[in-house]
């Protein structure tokens, strides 16, 4: 915002009416009027502001759950208008995942290139995109809503300190879609994430927040580990990354761990009785959805990735007639 002291604009005329002659002392003064602080733009929000008036955008747009179908028709928009488009690909995946001809039928609608975007790219090089949504609209594209990731929050406090300009369009997440098997969304508790253990690393910070909100009556989703163009632990060491395949946990190995860290823990926080809810490729045409006991739970076949589990609190009469629905036989 340019702000101007009336005092200086007095002074800097009494100098240019009535002392004309007076070319030093004039120039002196016209000089501090000039690049007064008072009355400059700072640098930064010039910038910003030329930026705005040119329009030029990062987008970052939210998919859904499904397949290309699922984006919204602003975010569409969004798409087609953007000189560069980049997916991510790590947090989340549509349902027919990183196959070629998944990415050509998005690429078929939106009528753009897609650039696939692994966790390296975003969390280490995204400067380079941000440099390019100075200049140009930028879309990124992201399963689900754009902030169902802590990542996507991290760019765009990135994109704003940079001066970038930014526009979210949001899309429907495993955090509202779960509502499909019945449970309230109000009565969940802090979620948890369970990762692949390893034979060095079996992490169970998961089991005090299940613990808290078992204790509060309170659901718990579960959202677990997918581990996709991740360097092996060895490969890190030599100091040349080697990818491993692409895994992603399957219900019935997050209850597998789930059961293993209640036996090390020994506090009953929950066991092969608690009733549970098993969710795969939510949001898809072919999504599958099955009530039932963790240990009922540990032997049924939910098929291809992705999965969620959710472990139930006290429930609602009301939540109780939904679950019948999918209760397992």
């Amino acid at each position: 915002m340019l702000t101007i002291n009336p005092d200086s604009i007095i002074f800097s005329l009494y100098f240019v009416v009535l002392a004309p002659h007076s070319f030093p002392l004039f120039s002196t003064f016209s000089f501090l009027f000039q690049f007064s602080p008072e009355i400059q733009l700072n640098s930064k929000q010039l910038r910003k502001k030329e930026r705005k008036e040119g329009r030029r955008m990062l987008y970052i747009i939210g998919l859904g759950l499904g397949d290309e179908r699922d984006i919204t028709l602003r975010g569409l928009d969004c798409v087609k208008k953007s000189s560069k488009v980049y997916i991510e690909a790590y947090t989340s995946l549509l349902s027919f995942g990183l196959a070629s001809n998944g990415i050509s039928k998005l690429e078929a609608l939106y009528g753009k290139e897609l650039i696939v975007s692994d966790r390296e790219m975003v969390e280490e090089k995204a400067e380079e995109m941000l440099k390019e949504a100075l200049d140009s609209d930028v879309s990124f594209l992201v399963v689900g809503d754009p902030f169902g990731a802590t990542t996507h929050t991290d760019l765009l406090v990135r994109a704003k300190e940079m001066g970038v300009q930014v526009k979210v369009v949001h899309n429907a997440s495993v955090m509202n879609a779960i509502g499909i098997c019945g449970l309230q969304l109000y009565r969940y508790g802090e979620a948890v994430s369970v990762p692949f253990f390893t034979d060095t690393w079996r992490p169970d910070s998961f089991y005090q927040k299940i613990k808290n909100n078992r204790n509060l009556g309170l659901h718990t989703l579960c959202l677990l580990d997918i581990r996709v163009k991740e360097p092996s632990l060895e490969s890190l060491c030599r100091g040349k990354k080697v990818y491993e395949p692409p895994r992603f946990m399957t219900i019935n190995t997050a209850i597998d761990q789930l059961l293993e860290v209640e036996q090390s823990n020994g506090e009953n926080v929950y066991g092969e009785e608690t009733m549970c809810v098993g969710i795969a490729r939510l949001g898809s045409e072919n999504q599958t959805i099955v009530a039932g006991t963790m240990k009922k739970l540990q032997s049924f076949d939910f098929g291809a990735p992705l999965h969620c589990l959710i472990i139930t609190g006290e429930t609602h009469p009301v939540e109780n007639e939904m679950l019948q629905f999918y209760l397992i036989n």
